[in-house]
């Protein structure tokens, strides 16, 4: 057996690990026998030598292994379902799809990570909503998907305990954007969901961590190896990440679009995510016999009121009152008597007549996490109430000093620097053609063979 140092100068050299070699560097990491130094040393070998598919295979499978893995009522194993979104400006996905799939029968254990940087986190937009509560036992979880069907949560104390090290030692070390990293970190956590069925949302564009569609697909690639490795069948979809997912950008205004979408009024580029990765899941499942009838399931379960239903549930199993879920989930509400509002809204005007072409989302999302909708550092607090409307759609014909862009903060106002950022996220074409349709939002779908 190498030693720690021998180990760390192994793949520093860019040899091959061994399994035994892998299983030692996570069983040392869990029982904190290696010094954070040496974990560092160890992550930046591999950020820089990368790992061969066996490699990445076995390390995802020690990482699952080095706490509880999650184990369901026999009925259900063939039932158990997740998603993972790379990232994106406005994904409020999750919020939408897991009451979705519970409606059209699946089980979704769905375990969610909070915003670092310019990303939203699906944890901080449902702590949004008085009572909710992400921390929740594995017997708790349980409870939840046998009465409701659906529960987003955190990650649990005892559910693969050596990616919580790593992960905070990856973001100190610069070595987030490994692509072994990124999938044993993924993967491993589904896998100790016991999953039937994975999907991912892999995104690329300008406020994506791919730039083009061929890195996303090589992360989906090595994504969907490893889920299939660990016994889980995994699919991925490619999309583009330019702008927003839907119009609203911050906690409490997603969760808000997230309800006026269950209750029907969804944006097109929202409904098509949630209908294909949901799709995805049903086929994968046996739930659904093709793609298009998997997409008609789930669009009927949010359009009929039956996911909106799945929400309300799984909000009271989560601690929310039933006088708050009623009102949250009635058909003509105050949102803001429930959430949080900012202090201030500022409208922000249109330049010049002519057609909107699409607002850089990369901008918008930075600009918020510096007023304070976003965290830099894990742990950090975040205001809930921050965040930004877009009230105007790539295609509409605009006139100049028409409001575009509703921004919602707090004190200290935004500076005169912000605000010209915001107004140069804008991209309108002055000559008053009609905007082309671009490329579309999925690029590729890919389901297991």
């Amino acid at each position: 057996m190498l030693s720690i140092p021998d180990l760390i100068r192994k793949k520093r050299d860019g040899e091959q690990l061994t399994n035994e070699d892998i299983k030692f560097f996570i069983q040392s990491v869990t029982t904190k026998q290696m010094q954070d130094c040496q974990i560092g040393a160890m992550l930046m070998a591999i950020w820089q030598r990368g790992m061969v598919a066996a490699e990445i295979q076995t390390l995802t499978k020690e990482m699952m292994r080095s706490g509880e893995v999650m184990r369901w009522p026999d009925e259900w194993k063939t039932l158990m379902v997740d998603k993972h979104s790379t990232g994106g400006v406005g994904d409020k996905v999750s919020l939408v799809l897991a009451p979705a799939l519970a409606a059209c029968g699946c089980k979704v254990p769905m375990i969610s990570g909070r915003g670092l940087a310019h990303t939203g986190g699906t944890l901080d937009k449902l702590e949004s909503i008085p009572g909710f509560s992400v921390q929740q036992s594995a017997e708790q979880i349980q409870t939840i998907l046998d009465s409701v069907g659906c529960c987003i949560v955190g990650q649990t104390e005892t559910l693969v305990p050596a990616d919580r090290v790593l992960y905070a030692l990856r973001d100190a070390t610069s070595t987030v954007d490994s692509l072994p990293l990124i999938t044993a970190s993924i993967i491993s956590k589904k896998g100790a969901e016991s999953l039937s069925a994975l999907v991912l949302d892999v995104k690329f564009g300008r406020a994506a961590l791919y730039q083009d569609q061929q890195g996303a697909r090589q992360l989906a690639d090595l994504l969907m190896d490893a889920g299939n490795h660990v016994g889980i069948r995994t699919g991925a979809l490619l999309s583009r990440m330019d702008g927003t997912i839907g119009r609203c950008v911050g906690n409490s205004l997603e969760v808000i679009e997230s309800l006026e979408t269950l209750k029907g009024s969804g944006t097109p580029d929202l409904m098509e995510l949630v209908g294909t990765l949901g799709g995805m899941l049903l086929v994968m499942t046996g739930i659904a016999p093709s793609l298009s009838e998997g997409r008609q399931q789930i669009d009927l379960a949010v359009t009929g009121g039956a996911a909106l239903s799945k929400f309300k549930a799984m909000m009271t199993a989560q601690g929310v009152t039933n006088e708050t879920a009623r009102r949250l989930c009635s058909a003509h509400t105050d949102y803001f008597s429930i959430l949080r509002k900012s202090e201030h809204q500022l409208e922000l005007e249109t330049p010049a007549d002519g057609v909107v072409v699409g607002v850089d989302g990369l901008v918008l999302a930075q600009v918020l996490h510096k007023l304070g909708a976003g965290r830099s550092r894990a742990g950090e607090p975040v205001n809930h109430s921050i965040g930004a409307e877009l009230l105007v759609s790539p295609g509409q014909r605009v006139l100049k000093g028409a409001s575009w862009l509703r921004l919602h903060y707090e004190d200290p106002a935004p500076t005169p620097d912000q605000i010209q950022l915001l107004q140069e996220a804008l991209t309108v074409d002055e000559k008053d053609k009609e905007a082309g349709q671009g490329h579309p939002l999925v690029a590729d779908v890919l389901l297991p063979q």
